[in-house]
């Protein structure tokens, strides 16, 4: 609001599509505290409970569901922001007083495509400011059926015009998958990646996996960086969702010893696997298994 920069608004998209959308089991019945981005059940803890001491969970998740049309939308003197997309509908006002109706038809976020329907009460000049997400690498915007220039990730597209009833804003985003690398100073992630695809952060859940892939060793199970990646949507899986498929390793044999000379080190076995990933909102809401977000990646 202070800046009008869409990289905070980028930060605020993470937050309600992985952090705040994890805290609570998709029955409704059991709430996170926290939201560890490697959990082993083996230890004994127990990551989901229907109660705590401080139960501030349940209330803040509730109030921030309340607050979520203050987040989509904004008003300036010049228009209207347009910060997240859903399947929605908007009945509000300008800053001029002229009333406006906004309808968003897509099935964000598992598909890129959005149209939103712009009616205002009567013919009106203002700018419709469009987020266009950072991680959308190819975006492309159309106003009925015209196309749109300057459209940069990580900003606002600014469309200045006569808005009048039936205009149609057609916004495509790229849904490709990403390997995320952490800032070098973030120690714990040196040397490991995590997979997002739209706003959606993804992890692997052990009961996932092949037998061979074991969790608990972490160390020994890979993403290949060169590795492809496919998406698929899986209607009967947690109230449906799009899964991932990516290439991975396995690694076997390798130093046993506390400590041992390089060139002394047996030559380790690598074989070839394949590690699905579900998003992070989900994870915990079947049977206690070891959950990562940040894996370890081959650069082969």
């Amino acid at each position: 609001a202070a800046s009008g920069e869409a990289r905070f608004t980028d930060v605020m998209e993470r937050a309600l599509y992985n952090g705040i959308n994890s805290g609570m089991s998709l029955d409704g019945k059991l709430y996170c505290y926290r939201n560890p981005l490697a959990f082993d059940p083996s230890t004994g803890d127990v990551i989901r409970n229907p109660w705590y001491d401080t139960t501030c969970c349940p209330p803040n998740l509730e109030r921030t569901f309340a607050s979520l049309p203050g987040y989509f939308y904004s008003t300036s003197k010049e228009g209207l922001y347009v910060h997240f997309y859903d399947a929605s509908e908007m009945h509000w006002h300008l800053e001029d007083g002229t009333r406006l109706t906004m309808v968003q038809e897509t099935e964000y976020p598992w598909k890129g495509d959005v149209l939103l329907s712009v009616t205002p009460e009567h013919s009106s000049q203002f700018t419709v400011f469009l987020r266009i997400p950072g991680w959308s690498e190819k975006s492309s915007v159309h106003v009925n059926g015209m196309a749109m220039e300057g459209v940069r990730r990580g900003e606002y597209l600014a469309i200045q015009r006569t808005w009048s009833k039936g205009d149609k804003i057609a916004l495509s985003l790229d849904m490709s998958t990403q390997l995320i690398e952490a800032n070098p100073s973030v120690t714990e992630d040196v040397g490991k990646v995590a997979l997002q695809r739209g706003p959606l952060v993804y992890c692997i859940e052990e009961m996932d996996q092949k037998p061979e892939v074991q969790l608990a060793s972490i160390s020994k199970v890979a993403v290949r960086r060169t590795g492809t990646t496919t998406s698929r949507f899986e209607p009967e899986l947690l109230g449906g969702m799009h899964v991932l498929e990516h290439t991975g390793s396995i690694v076997r044999g390798g130093q046993t010893a506390l400590y041992q000379a390089v060139d002394e080190a047996p030559q380790e076995q690598v074989t070839t696997t394949s590690l699905k990933l579900i998003p992070y909102y989900a994870w915990a809401n079947r049977k206690p298994c070891a959950m990562q977000v940040w894996i370890p990646y081959q650069k082969v």
